[in-house]
């Protein structure tokens, strides 16, 4: 069993027992309770396991729980329907023999078929890879998130904006929705495989610079979201409310194409239409953004 992917499924057990109160379950809350959320033994009832099995657990002790001790788990502890299945990627992850070490990760790249799609949106959309990193933009992204053209490489990713960026709190709205929101993606996407070397690097980087990104990341929230609303405010057209939708791209785990509309003849979609002033110009297929990384600093 490999390490990360114990520590991974332990600590998740714990953060979500941690999350429950006794009340939640129907139990007395009791002035003489020593610990925060519910005790192990209480768990375990409720999950139909023994004590001691529960206990190794929550220490990653060489166990390989079955689907029916995990869905007993998750009733338990009140799981949503994301949080269940990563508990499933995670146990799957326990139970699979450890990839070798040393060997590398394959590079995410972005088919021209689909940068070619991304310039035929009228809107603003880009490409995200699994680690949240920025992969290819049209011009559309490129006006509303800004910037798009001065990064390095590993600074092209979401997450690093929002906790590095010294105007991301101005300019989104709802910073720690967000910040929440984008974490609990990551925290899904990489479940099974932890020890992937960008998400070490990306991780291990934003727990060295942020308090915030320590704090939010202990947490272990998931989320498995597809679509959603995103608040913008922009330097030179206001504030703009998207809707936003992510569609996935072949692979497995892999890109999503992720696109911003607004509703037709809305306060947003004339403010976008304001956008496309800004744009600058193209002179050729060459032109096009989408190779460069991105600030991502206007994003709410």
């Amino acid at each position: 069993m490999d390490d990360s992917h114990s520590r991974e499924f332990a600590e998740f057990l714990r953060a979500r027992r941690a999350r429950l109160r006794p009340e939640d379950v129907g139990l007395e809350p009791g002035s003489r309770r020593k610990v925060t959320g519910l005790r192990r033994e209480e768990l375990a009832l409720l999950a139909g396991v023994s004590t001691d099995y529960y206990q190794r657990m929550e220490q990653g002790r060489h166990l390989r729980p079955s689907d029916e001790v995990l869905d007993g788990l998750a009733r338990a502890l009140a799981l949503t329907g994301d949080e269940t299945r990563h508990l499933h990627t995670l146990a799957r992850a326990v139970r699979r023999p450890s990839r070798p070490k040393g060997r590398g990760a394959t590079p995410e790249r972005v088919p021209e078929t689909t940068r070619r799609l991304l310039h035929t949106l009228s809107g603003p959309a880009m490409v995200l890879g699994r680690h949240l990193d920025v992969l290819a933009w049209n011009r559309q992204a490129g006006v509303l998130f800004g910037g798009l053209d001065d990064l390095e490489d590993h600074e092209r990713n979401v997450l690093s904006a929002l906790f590095h960026h010294p105007d991301a709190r101005e300019l989104c709205p709802d910073w720690e929705a967000s910040a929440i929101e984008y974490i609990g993606m990551l925290r899904a996407s990489v479940a099974a495989e932890p020890d992937h070397p960008r998400a070490r690097s990306l991780v291990g980087e934003l727990s060295v610079r942020s308090q915030d990104f320590r704090r939010l990341w202990a947490r272990h929230d998931v989320r498995e979201k597809t679509s959603g609303v995103k608040t913008f405010r922009h330097p030179m057209v206001g504030r703009l409310t998207l809707d936003w939708d992510a569609y996935p791209l072949p692979g497995r785990p892999g890109p999503v194409l992720m696109a911003f509309t607004a509703a037709p003849e809305s306060a947003d979609a004339h403010r976008l239409r304001l956008l496309d002033g800004l744009l600058p110009a193209v002179r050729s297929v060459d032109d096009f953004p989408g190779r460069r990384p991105s600030s991502m600093a206007a994003e709410g």
